[in-house]
């Protein structure tokens, strides 16, 4: 982080009554393996909450900006060198919003996740030009910013969850398909197969009758996992390379596609193959967290057996 640049957070911070805690340099270095390298605790809630901070801070982000309405945030001048930037903080939010917000108050995280996802996108000058003369879809197309696809997916489909048919009709689902498919074209390995986790859920997220396809959730779960009794849809492709370390692979296999379909005991199995293994030094927040929905589910899963 340029001294120039600290000295500019630093001001804009103390306007607001606030401390610099972390510095871009310092926030920036915490993400490795494509995931945030922080703790599941209060400490990393801390710790994530200051790397928000460094990000808005870099991008010049003060509370003066509704990072929850969209137009502001697309109207808000980024210099084109700080895309990287914008990428993480989508990223970061979802994180939070995930990981350390109950599910009734993670909402405006995640617009906010999906709005500077949006943001990264449109900042793509082919991206931008394409969207407004042919549409969202076909600018995807020409997309292969894999940072900027998979968490405006990823924020979105967090949004969409909320009211379900609203998104149905505003025509979300094709604009997180044609992300989530792309993103898969130009980075499947992205977050341990994170694109195929994201079209798994998507099938399956869908409402019955308005586009659910458990088998194509299936399939598509089937290259994130390495479980045996994957082979069911018949037209399976090999799982990607250590997927197993990264449990939230195996979670989704459970909630997404064995508990929709009422397979309780082949869903407890997963879920205690997650629970039984260390949590690991790659991705030390997201396999906490996965342990504990793991538990969640598997409570839910013997209430069947």
């Amino acid at each position: 982080m340029s001294k120039v640049l600290f000295l500019l957070c630093t001001a804009l911070v103390a306007a607001s009554g606030g401390a610099v805690a972390m510095t871009l340099d310092e926030a920036v270095a915490l993400y490795q393996n494509d995931s945030i390298m922080v703790s599941y605790d209060d400490a990393g809630k801390a710790q994530l909450e200051e790397i928000i901070a460094a990000f808005r801070c870099a991008l010049g982000v003060t509370d003066a900006l509704n990072e929850k309405n969209e137009d502001a945030v697309m109207a808000f001048a980024v210099d084109l060198s700080l895309k990287p930037i914008v990428n993480k903080l989508a990223q970061a939010y979802y994180a939070y919003g995930n990981v350390y917000v109950s599910s009734k108050e993670n909402e405006g995280i995640y617009l906010k996740g999906k709005h500077w996802g949006l943001k990264s996108l449109r900042m793509n000058p082919e991206f931008a030009e394409l969207e407004k003369s042919k549409g969202f879809v076909d600018a995807v197309k020409v997309e292969s910013d894999p940072e900027a696809l998979y968490w405006t997916t990823s924020n979105w489909l967090r949004v969409s969850e909320k009211n379900k048919l609203q998104a149905v009709f505003a025509g979300v689902p094709a604009k997180a398909q044609a992300m989530a498919e792309r993103c898969a074209e130009v980075a499947p390995n992205y977050v341990a197969g994170g694109p195929f986790r994201s079209l798994g859920a998507y099938y399956s997220g869908l409402p019955k009758g308005m586009g659910q396809d458990l088998t194509k959730a299936l399939y598509y779960l089937c290259h994130v996992i390495t479980d045996p009794a994957c082979g069911a849809c018949g037209d399976c492709q090999p799982a990607l390379a250590d997927v197993n370390e990264y449990f939230e692979n195996r979670t989704f296999l459970a909630e997404f596609y064995y508990m929709e379909k009422k397979m309780w005991a082949e869903a407890s199995v997963l879920l205690e193959s997650v629970l039984a293994e260390p949590i690991g030094d790659k991705y030390p927040m997201m396999n906490a967290y996965s342990q504990e929905n793991a538990r969640r589910l598997l409570e839910e899963c013997q209430k069947h057996l």
